[in-house]
């Protein structure tokens, strides 16, 4: 018996994080028996947990999955906890290893205050300060948040591994701060040194890139704080004794790319000024999960283009920078542009729009190697100028994202689909940098909330995300605090007051605010997620029930309803509307967002609020009746996506009828989906749920236009924005709106894990601590082997169709959880060893399981 995964606050080990509350959860493995008995967590200050500042004691209450713990934390200190668990298995027990975690500032006031630079603006500039040492380091911590974006060294070293901290946020409202444990750089008189460049705060970002985003000025504060071995301690805060000198990197922008001059000779250094405002009012520890380098990937040939140019395959769209050794003449430049597609066989980024998406590199004559540090690019094709002799080995791509665990994996007998699910991976890892953005290689790369909501399901199995969303809701809630509870497109909004987009806002969208909470709690089982995102969830609901009044004006207002569906009557290739009416489906969603909210006060005990808002949810559905559905419970709104939501939300009872003519709306079209944002990840579930698993099937499987298979052939190696990105005969549809790197699709990944591999959470028992298990196999798939990291533990779930029609299951349920097992298509007297029988359910503790039988009624 082990006990592994231990977390605070759904983080390994954090350091320097926002702890408003502490939560700690683990998990079990290995053990003999089913369930926790008993269990207890100690926190202490000392690494041999002697003296515990808090002993749960040896308890029934200890809730693996989110054990909340209310005790003062000091600022910047080091805490030291474990847990001992024991099992239903008489006498079988398990201590876990001593973990930490460690506060940032807290409350605790700067020994430091903003500052900034009259240097050359053409030239990034470089903060220093020498730190004469008195004696050896025992410890040594920096706290810093440099704007825009900042590069810490010391002695020449870089400070950790993370790229573009301080991170994307709302700046207006909220500054991070990192914490780095510094110790080991320390050694003798030593530099500290700040690189700042543009990025997302005074660079070019979102749709009014005119002007600066937040501001004009760069900014840096810091503090370095050391403790000898003989026990004295120096604070090094910045302030008017820190230099300025600029830097060799000329231009920074995320659109842009970036410049590095490397003839440019040192400046002379000049006196830092201290900044007058109270930006240190906003700081903050830390949400943002750390953004690194987690696969560095080799070019998969060098292209000689028609046009002449040459260019290198990575053979992967993906979202990072890139690491490249050159030797070139001083005074050569050395050119890279970045894009997503070839066409005609030549290098091609049009549909990147007006990001250059660039470097530049000029060469003193020295050789080195090359790495941006406050730009990112979304590419596959990297075109070369200056480097005659280039060849592969002397370049990497360096994929960049936040540090998500992955928790799922499906491997199918079906080389598409197992491509399918790896482009779906590929779209998250390239689109979870800090923020849930809609694509890494155009001018947006902007956190719009309806794609991030659309996709979160399938975000969760494929990684663990609480800690990423998490922060993603903070900036949510601190948006909706200027515009009075409403929830903008995409988040953070980079709209000030007074421009067109300014609390800009829209039904699907903006439900995200309770979405995408609920969701994690489903997932992960901790309340606490509800309990911080309450106030957000309930000003959108009530910002709604404002606007809508007693007229539905809700209804009436701009939405973007069934986004880049393909059954608007207009037609054509740049169609960004669906046909399914708007306000039906702001309706359904708003109704759908007041039933979460009373959800989540039902949860936290906020009873008055959960018969409130029940009763809200039970009216709006009731007009919804009304107003889109004949007396008969005909649904007037008879699109694919209008008949999706009729079975999704059980919004009348006739729901054969409705099952019936979404079978007949779909035949219409060859059984081809015409679906958009709203109806896509609704589509393969909800026919799922209605039985009819074999057209679920049939629409997945589609090779041919539009479908998801269709974009693997041409292919694809992430997902597309749009069902028709690329034309048949490779040439790219659309340059206004066309990514190719766009997650929101990648939705059916949570189809195959609910439905193909069968593995359902329960919300009476969140966090998968109790499972429904329905595999549906099929015969294109031939296999299909599953396994998840559920906060509760891991799942495994394979079956094989042998070719006699056997079916073969094998199961692995994970300590102190349950599953109901439905097997498909199988004889009445099949038993599983180890399992009760519960009407057609089997009944599963933890354990493995095998079961194979002849499949009858296929």
């Amino acid at each position: 018996m082990k006990i592994i995964d231990c977390k605070v606050n759904h983080l390994t080990e954090p350091l320097g994080y926002k702890m408003d509350r502490l939560v700690f959860s683990y998990r079990v493995s290995e053990a003999a028996g089913k369930f926790q008995s008993a269990a207890r967590i100690r926190v202490s200050l000392h690494a041999d947990m002697r003296e515990p500042v808090y002993d749960s004691g040896i308890t029934e209450n200890i809730d693996s999955l989110a054990h909340a713990v209310d005790m003062a934390l000091a600022p910047r200190c080091r805490y030291y906890w474990d847990v001992y668990v024991r099992s239903d298995a008489g006498g079988e027990e398990a201590h876990s290893a001593v973990n930490s975690f460690e506060t940032g500032k807290r409350d605790e006031p700067w020994q430091g205050r903003f500052i900034t630079c009259t240097a050359d603006e053409t030239r990034h500039p470089i903060f220093i300060r020498d730190i004469a040492l008195k004696d050896r380091v025992a410890a040594a911590r920096l706290y810093i948040c440099g704007l825009g974006l900042y590069e810490a060294r010391i002695n020449g070293v870089k400070v950790g591994n993370e790229y573009l901290t301080p991170y994307l946020n709302n700046y207006d409202q909220w500054l991070q701060y990192q914490t780095f444990d510094v110790t080991g750089l320390l050694a003798g008189d030593s530099r500290l040194s700040v690189e700042l460049g543009n990025g997302w705060y005074k660079g070019r970002y979102g749709f009014h890139p005119e002007k600066p985003s937040y501001a004009d000025d760069f900014r840096l504060l810091a503090e370095l704080r050391i403790r000898y071995q003989d026990g004295s301690k120096d604070v090094i805060g910045t302030d008017a004794d820190w230099l300025v000198t600029c830097g060799q990197t000329v231009a920074s922008d995320i659109y842009d790319g970036e410049m590095f001059d490397a003839t440019l000779p040192p400046t002379e250094p000049i006196q830092a000024t201290p900044c007058d405002d109270d930006m240190a009012d906003k700081l903050s520890e830390r949400l943002s999960l750390p953004v690194t380098v987690h696969e560095a990937i080799e070019p998969l040939s060098i292209i000689k283009t028609p046009a002449g140019e040459t260019v290198l395959d990575m053979g992967q769209n993906f979202s990072g920078i890139f690491r490249f050794r050159v030797a070139a003449a001083a005074g050569e430049r050395v050119r890279l542009y970045f894009g997503e597609i070839l066409q005609e066989g030549n290098f091609y980024r049009d549909n990147l729009r007006s990001a250059k998406a660039e470097y530049t590199y000029i060469s003193d004559g020295t050789e080195c190697v090359l790495e941006p540090k406050f730009t990112f690019y979304g590419y596959r094709y990297v075109k070369v100028e200056g480097v005659p002799d280039l060849r592969k080995e002397d370049f990497r791509g360096l994929a960049l994202y936040s540090d998500i665990t992955p928790a799922g994996s499906l491997v199918t007998g079906h080389a598409l689909i197992n491509r399918l699910i790896l482009n779906t991976m590929w779209g998250q890892k390239s689109n979870f940098l800090d923020v849930p953005t809609d694509c890494p290689q155009r001018d947006e790369r902007m956190g719009w909330t309806g794609d991030a909501q659309v996709f979160c399901p399938t975000a969760c199995f494929l990684a663990d995300c609480h800690a990423f969303f998490r922060k993603y809701l903070y900036d949510i809630h601190s948006e909706q605090q200027d515009i009075s509870g409403a929830v903008p497109h995409y988040i953070p909004s980079f709209c000030a007051q007074g421009t067109p987009d300014a609390g800009a806002t829209c039904s699907v969208w903006g439900d995200a605010a309770c979405i995408i909470p609920w969701t994690l709690y489903l997932y992960y089982g901790d309340r606490q997620i509800l309990a911080d995102q309450y106030p957000s969830m309930k000003a959108w609901v009530d910002y709604i029930t404002r606007l809508d009044g007693d007229n539905h004006a809700w209804r009436d207002i701009f939405h973007f309803g069934d986004w880049l569906a393909l059954d608007h009557p207009a037609g054509g290739d740049d169609q960004v509307f669906g046909g399914t009416d708007t306000g039906f489906i702001a309706d359904v969603h708003y109704a759908n967002s007041a039933k979460i909210l009373a959800q989540a006060a039902d949860v936290l005990g906020e009873d008055a609020d959960s018969h409130f808002y029940t009763t809200l949810a039970t009216r709006i559905m009731d007009d919804v009746r009304s107003e889109f559905y004949s007396a008969t419970g005909r649904p007037c709104i008879d699109t694919q996506t209008g008949l999706l939501l009729s079975l999704r939300y059980n919004i009348v009872e006739n729901r054969e009828k409705i099952q019936k003519m979404l079978v007949d709306k779909l035949a219409e079209s060859n059984d081809k989906l015409k679906t958009g944002f709203v109806g896509t990840p609704l589509l393969c579930n909800v026919l799922s749920e209605c039985g009819l698993d074999d057209l679920a099937y049939k629409i997945l499987l589609n090779e041919d236009y539009p479908g998801w298979l269709h974009t693997v052939k041409l292919g694809a190696t992430t997902m597309w924005e749009r069902w028709n990105s690329v034309n048949p005969d490779g040439s790219i549809s659309s340059t206004g709106m066309n990514s190719l790197n766009h997650y929101a699709y990648g939705a059916i990944v949570d189809w195959l894990f609910r439905h193909a591999a069968g593995l359902n959470p329960c919300e009476d028992a969140p966090g998968f601590r109790a499972v429904v298990l329905k595999p549906m196999p099929h015969r294109e798939l031939g296999f299909l082997d599953a396994a998840y990291e559920s906060a509760a533990g891991r799942y495994e779930l394979s079956w094989r169709l042998h070719d006699d029609d056997r079916l073969e299951l094998n199961i692995l349920i994970p300590f102190g959880c349950t599953a109901k097992l439905y097997l498909p298509h199988a004889p009445a007297d099949v038993e599983i060893a180890g399992a009760a029988r519960e009407g057609e359910a089997y009944v599963l503790t933890a354990g493995r399981y095998r079961v194979e039988y002849g499949m009858v009624g296929k």
